[in-house]
């Protein structure tokens, strides 16, 4: 980041007290509780895969690990069992190039909780792999396959940026040469497209930093993430909707992950404030649910009713975003 941005950014958030580690750490430990009773409760009710329920709180279990806070082996394992149970089930789709529902969508979210998990490479990964190399063949870039569940299955550059973390961590050496052309070809989509809202102008700078693109391309993209947060410290979701806890956390993370913005910079803290402002008693962030569901409906244990899923997926965004502010163990 040069310079004069960081202070151009500075300029834009507001002063105040910066919550310590203390407190960063007691809202964190706070909000596993309910994210591990949403993820084992899906389990217990569904045999699919979903990524609200398990890829970002599962981000969340292993970022909150990093910093050193207790989180059981058992929690970790649950959810990669339980993914790779429901790919393998349908490994042959993977490997026919039919996929499952949810499509590369899916494919790349589930990926992403075995790595997260720690899950070894297998005959299944690497059918997952085979299915997002044949999948949308001619493109350079993956689509999402829904457009009626905003934020997280809507946008090209989050079904993209997973697509190319999917096919950079479980490619096969057998596999390396198609998935190189694929991440190149995706690489330079992602430099060139133009993301319309926060869904978008995050996925693109984690799908830049993934895809190996230049420091260049990496920084205009946290750049034009950074520009866009609020005077209370947090993002919304579009230009026309209030900051909320699901956009503020993806944003805070993408920015330290992949924009290099340290967390003890006055953009970052003010995104912190907002998010422990915003926290509920049970440690939940909710966030009111805009997609048009077409499956039938279920409690998981986690809270907010029908506006549990993407609560819980901002709730797992925001407990890693935090997390990441903590020291690293």
């Amino acid at each position: 980041m040069v310079p004069l941005l960081l202070a151009w950014i500075t300029s834009l958030v507001p002063p105040g007290a910066y919550a310590g580690d203390k407190a960063i750490r007691a809202a964190v430990v706070k909000a596993l509780v309910p994210l591990e009773a949403g993820a084992a409760g899906h389990i217990e009710k569904k045999t699919c895969f979903a990524c609200h329920n398990q890829t970002y709180p599962t981000l969340a279990f292993a970022t909150a690990r990093s910093r050193g806070l207790a989180v059981a082996d058992a929690v970790l394992k649950d959810q990669a069992d339980h993914v790779s149970a429901f790919l393998t089930e349908h490994r042959d789709e993977f490997r026919s190039g039919k996929g499952t529902g949810g499509q590369a969508d899916s494919a790349g979210a589930a990926l992403l909780v075995l790595e997260l998990a720690g899950y070894e490479p297998d005959e299944t990964t690497a059918a997952v792999v085979h299915f997002l190399l044949v999948s949308q063949p001619g493109k350079d870039h993956w689509s999402s396959s829904s457009s009626t569940r905003p934020p997280t299955e809507v946008s090209s550059f989050t079904t993209t940026c997973l697509a190319v973390r999917g096919l950079k961590t479980w490619q096969t050496k057998d596999q390396k040469a198609t998935a190189k052309k694929r991440i190149d070809a995706a690489r330079g989509w992602l430099t060139k497209a133009t993301p319309a809202d926060t869904e978008d102008r995050v996925f693109r700078l984690l799908g830049l930093q993934e895809a190996g693109a230049t420091k260049k391309d990496v920084a205009a993209a946290a750049f034009d993430l950074l520009g866009t947060q609020r005077p209370d410290g947090g993002w919304g979701q579009t230009k026309d909707m209030a900051s909320d806890p699901y956009a503020t956390g993806t944003a805070l993370y993408a920015l330290h992950s992949a924009g290099g913005l340290k967390t003890a910079h006055p953009a970052y803290r003010a995104g912190v404030k907002f998010l422990l402002a915003a926290q509920r008693a049970d440690g939940t962030w909710l966030v009111h649910s805009r997609s048009k569901p077409f499956q039938p409906y279920y409690e998981s244990g986690f809270p907010h009713g029908k506006d549990q899923f993407i609560s819980s997926s901002a709730s797992g965004w925001a407990a890693a975003a935090l997390a990441l502010a903590l020291p690293e163990k």
